[in-house]
């Protein structure tokens, strides 16, 4: 038997990799989401996700990206994973992502492609979205004047691409870097960490999808994860998934505020530090 087993779960319910299946639909997230659809939808050009580390940025560009209905936007979703990103790789990868067949090597051939490609896509009724995820690693002053001047390209009066950034709160300095784009920024929403109640809901949302059949973490368990989590949806997948499997291992059925402290004490995390 192992511990998903002994909890008579069905699956992992606090992975930290992004799955959409156990999306949990905050407020604040439902309220970002229906920002990034408007800019989307009308071509606002740029939009900026902003929140410190594991609040669910990367999800919360995931379900974007599913959302996006394939009849009526085409659209790619841009990780970055690493800082040495020169403008002419990112020219490139936006135009392969959105479709742009052998690329020019020629930076202005590559322009006029990316372009057409722009335009295509507006003449077939659908809408151009690129998802920058990690988009605080563009810490570039030309990389943001390259983006300034895609976004330049329109057709008809109208934006032929909107762009969605997702980041930490570092990416804010790095779009001052250009402060023509900066100043094209049409929705900027920042993603804060989970009140308790949240907290608590989104424990009970996870567990739910996994099949949970019986009471897992008391009350006051419940309490100490959001303490020592402080809201952080990825801290607080970390420590539930620890203490699944400390429970398990000593065939605890409810997990208590003590083991909660046993775990983030071995986990280092002191909200107070």
């Amino acid at each position: 038997m192992n511990h998903l087993e002994f909890y008579q779960l069905r699956e992992q319910p606090f992975s930290i990799s992004v799955d959409n299946r156990f999306y949990f639909d905050s407020q604040q997230h439902a309220e970002a989401l229906l920002r990034l659809k408007y800019a989307a939808e009308y071509r606002k050009g740029l939009a900026v996700i902003v929140g410190s580390v594991g609040t669910g940025k990367t999800t919360l560009a995931r379900r974007m990206l599913d959302e996006l209905d394939e009849n009526q936007y085409e659209s790619a979703l841009l990780v970055v994973i690493h800082t040495a990103i020169t403008p002419e790789w990112l020219l490139r990868k936006i135009a392969v992502q959105l479709g742009v067949k052998t690329p020019s090597k020629v930076k202005t051939d590559l322009l006029t492609q990316l372009y057409r490609r722009l335009v295509e896509i507006y003449e077939s009724g659908k809408k151009a979205v690129v998802l920058v995820d990690e988009a605080q690693m563009l810490h570039n002053r030309e990389i943001m004047e390259e983006f300034r001047g895609i976004l330049n390209i329109e057709y008809n009066s109208q934006k032929l691409i909107t762009f969605i950034f997702f980041g930490l709160s570092e990416l804010d300095e790095a779009m001052a870097l250009d402060k023509p784009l900066q100043q094209r920024i049409a929705i900027r929403y920042p993603l804060r960490s989970f009140s308790e109640k949240v907290t608590k809901e989104y424990i009970q949302c996870r567990l739910e999808i996994a099949g949970l059949q019986k009471p897992l973490f008391s009350a006051t368990a419940l309490t100490a994860i959001h303490h020592y989590s402080e809201g952080i949806p990825r801290l607080i997948n970390t420590i539930c998934d620890n203490a699944l499997f400390e429970g398990f291992l000593i065939k605890k059925e409810l997990i208590d505020e003590k083991m909660i402290q046993e775990i983030a004490s071995d986990l280092n995390l002191d909200p107070s530090a």
